[in-house]
């Protein structure tokens, strides 16, 4: 069948080597994973952060478009009543 292979004792100090080993790639892994998440979630707040600063500027851009729309529609009724207020002297004139 198959030949018997000799199995080797592992001493104390071996295994105490073995086990020492294997927490530092565990640590490197674990600071390794923590370095990406941080640097993910920053890439993330400065992506966000972007994102609010184009929506303030859309809306400054919003509030100005309005403010100077609502200046012409001042000057347009000001000026459609100062022409009501010449029909009026026109009608009153010709009755």
């Amino acid at each position: 069948m198959y030949p018997m292979v000799a199995m080797q004792a592992f001493s104390w100090a071996d295994a105490a080597g073995f086990a020492a080993l294997a927490m530092a790639v565990v640590g490197i892994v674990a600071f390794g994973v923590l370095g990406f998440v941080r640097i993910r979630t920053a890439k993330i707040k400065a992506g966000q952060e972007d994102d609010l600063r184009q929506l303030v500027r859309r809306y400054q851009h919003l509030a100005e478009s309005t403010v100077d729309a609502q200046q012409r529609a001042a000057s347009d009724i000001s000026e459609m009543r100062s022409r009501t207020a010449s029909i009026e002297q026109i009608l009153r004139t010709v009755e």
